[in-house]
Formats: structure tokens, C-alpha cells, sequence
């Protein structure tokens, strides 16, 4: 039986649960946090390691210092297509690369300078009662923030619906010697039946996180045939095969599951990644930072949070999932990096789009669809472009 009940317990102490703990006793410095995470600190997470400015935006807002020094500025982006189409510029502002080794235990060990008890526990049930809600029989919390990623066990616990396939992106990645251009994220769209790209993200010493992602299930196929994409798109940076790891990304063209009450989500457990680039670390703090602030109002939390989440990124997830769509047509995705080499204003809105929390402007998108009038595609292809800025502005 539980002998404390925490003001709050969250479990998992990636970005998002860090976040969450952060932000609640930013807020309640008194409060009683709880942090649990099955693993260790610090420990590898599958990711791309690439970390948007705007991140550290949020963490300077919960007092998190020296998170930027841990890794290489990346101050450009390259995107290339299949038929040849690219784009290389300097984005708005200077991205990093930092491993999810560094990243996440520098986080977790804000937390708990803040005040948070970090623990190592596996979570396997969670029972919700009328004044508690108590986690495999012993730990008990007045809420409890679900940030334990894309299979979470809590999630699972509340009996969410089941996602469809193509709100799942499958991706594999691993440590390359050599990074395709210093200073650059590189990524390469694949001409495949589903949206698909590889990545090259400059680490800390010189090697690149490499990897290719599927964003959909059912175009992923076996490790093999990953890799033979990832090679095919990205020759001469074989990664090293002890590194390489594959996990799953849920998507937020999924529906958002935000039950009432004192269980909330944030993070790959809330299906929280960009549709158009897997990008998760930003809405996973972001996401994180509401549940934390929402998790200290208790029984209401559940339905606070469901509705900061729609206010904080509901037009963001119209947008990026009727461009995710579209971007999966091979004229649209052309004229698409056309207009962001041509156009500074298209490359900023992409960015925004596919590293935070941007929202497609009307001027960007009528850039957009004029390369695609010009001949990028024929008439068919053009009708859908008008259609879908329709539905983007709507």
C-alpha cells in the first residue's frame, strides 16, 4: 500500500517528462514530483538528435541553463528530392545536434536539481481511483503525467483506440564516422511508394546520426531493406552497425487521446511528432510543459490539459497533416524545394512547419502552388494543390 501520495508522478524522464517536472515545480516549488524511468541515466534513445532553436527557447523559460553547449550548431538545412530538385540555406536560427544520451540526462538532471525524485522503476500497471491514482499497487500521486513514448504503458492503460497504420512512421538509425557537410542537416526524400526520407545530422566530434524513416507502417519493410534505402540515398556514410537501432514514431495525424481526470500525456506517448519530418523533441517538451502546469490541478487536470492541447497545437496539426499529404505527391514535393531555393519567405515557413510549431502562411503557399502552375505537374496534380490551399487557409 501507498504510504505518500505525491502531488505529482511522472513516468518517463525523456524531454517531455522532464519538462512536465520542471514546470510543476516551477510553478509549486513545494510540490512532491515524482519522476520515474526505467532505465538509467544516462542511456541511448532512437532519435535523429537534431534539437530546433525554439527548444531551447522553452527550456530558458523553465530556468534550464547550458543545454546549447552540448552539442554543434547546425546553422543550415539541405533538402533534396528524387528528381533532383534541393534546397540549401540558413535557416532562420541556428539548430543543434545532441545526442539523446547527453540531452535527456542533462534534463533529468535539471529536474531533480529542481527538485523533482528521480527513480528507476519500471511502470507495469496504473489503477485510477476517485482521489488518487495509484501506479502497480505501491505509488500513488494525485496525477500522473504519461511521458514513457510511443508504447507507453500508461497510455495503454486507459484504453486508447488503436492507431491506424498510417499514423505510425517506422525509422532506423545509426552513428556514421564522417557527417555528410559540417554545419548542415542533411535530408533526402526517397521516390517510394510512401513519404519516406534519410537523414545526415552532424554530431560532436565529427561522425553524423544517420537513418531513414518511413511515415507509414505499412511502406516500412524489413531492416534490410531499410538500410539498402539508407545506402542508396546517402552513399558512403555506412553507419556503424552496433549503433543501429529501429522504433517507431506515433504521429500526430493520429487522433490526440486526452482522457479527463488525473491521468494526462505529453510527448510520443500523446502521438506527438511532426507528420512531415518525425521531429518530436519540441512538441515533446511544449506538450510536457502543459501536462506539468495542468497535473497540479488534480482531478481537473485531464480536461485542462486536453484543451491547452488543442489551443497550443491544433492549427499547427491541421496544417502539418494536410502537408504531409500532399507532400507525399512527388510534383507537389518539387515545387514545394523550388520554392523554398527560390524564395526565403517558403524556406522560413518550412522550417517553422517542420521543427516547431509553424502554421502555413498564405504568402508561402501561393509560392508554392505558382512553381507547381508552371509545369511541375500537369493539370490533375495542379486542381489537388488548389484544393488543399483551400483547406490549408481554412
Amino acid at each position: 500500500m501507498a504510504t505518500q501520495v505525491h502531488d505529482v508522478v511522472v513516468v518517463g524522464a525523456g524531454p517531455a517528462g522532464s519538462a512536465a517536472a520542471l514546470n510543476a515545480l516551477r510553478l509549486r516549488p513545494d510540490a512532491s514530483v515524482l519522476l520515474l524511468d526505467a532505465a538509467a541515466f544516462p542511456r541511448d534513445k532512437t532519435c535523429g538528435d537534431g534539437v530546433a532553436a525554439e527548444v531551447f527557447d522553452l527550456l530558458d523559460g523553465l530556468g534550464v541553463a547550458g543545454i546549447r553547449e552540448l552539442g554543434p550548431e547546425t546553422p543550415r538545412l539541405r533538402l533534396r528530392t528524387p528528381s533532383g530538385r534541393a534546397v540549401h540555406r540558413t535557416a532562420p536560427r541556428p539548430n543543434r545536434v545532441i545526442t539523446r544520451t547527453v540531452l535527456d540526462a542533462a534534463l533529468a538532471d535539471a529536474a531533480v536539481a529542481a527538485g523533482a525524485d528521480l527513480r528507476r522503476h519500471r511502470v507495469r500497471s496504473l489503477e485510477v481511483r476517485p482521489d488518487s491514482v495509484v501506479l502497480d499497487g505501491t505509488i500513488a500521486a494525485r496525477a500522473v503525467v504519461g511521458a514513457d513514448g510511443a508504447h507507453s504503458v500508461v497510455r495503454r492503460a486507459l484504453g486508447p483506440p488503436a492507431a491506424p497504420p498510417e499514423g505510425t512512421a517506422v525509422a532506423i538509425r545509426g552513428y556514421a564516422p564522417l557527417a555528410a557537410e559540417p554545419g548542415t542537416l542533411d535530408i533526402a526524400y526517397a521516390g517510394a511508394e510512401f513519404p519516406a526520407y534519410a537523414w545526415s545530422f552532424p554530431v560532436a566530434g565529427g561522425g553524423a546520426n544517420v537513418g531513414y524513416g518511413v511515415f507509414d507502417r505499412r511502406g516500412a519493410g524489413s531492416r534490410a531493406a531499410l538500410l539498402e534505402r539508407l545506402a542508396a540515398l546517402l552513399p558512403g556514410q555506412q553507419p556503424d552497425p552496433a549503433t543501429l537501432r529501429a522504433h517507431h514514431l506515433p504521429l500526430s495525424v493520429t487522433p490526440r487521446f486526452h482522457p479527463d481526470g488525473r491521468v494526462l500525456l505529453a510527448g510520443d506517448a500523446a502521438a506527438k511528432v511532426n507528420p512531415l519530418t518525425g521531429e518530436g523533441i519540441f512538441d515533446a517538451v511544449a506538450s510536457g510543459i502543459l501536462a506539468g502546469r495542468d497535473a497540479l490541478r488534480g482531478a481537473a487536470g485531464g480536461a485542462a490539459h486536453r484543451a491547452a492541447m488543442a489551443r497550443a497545437f491544433g492549427r499547427h496539426h491541421r496544417h502539418t497533416g494536410r502537408l504531409s499529404r500532399l507532400a507525399a505527391r512527388p510534383g507537389f514535393l518539387d515545387a514545394a524545394i523550388g520554392a523554398a531555393d527560390a524564395h526565403r519567405t517558403v524556406f522560413d515557413c518550412a522550417v517553422r512547419l517542420g521543427l516547431a510549431r509553424g502554421t502555413v502562411s498564405p504568402t508561402a503557399l501561393a509560392l508554392v502552388l505558382g512553381h507547381l502552375a508552371r509545369g511541375a505537374v500537369r493539370g490533375g496534380v495542379i486542381r489537388g494543390g488548389h484544393r488543399a490551399r483551400r483547406a490549408a487557409l481554412g
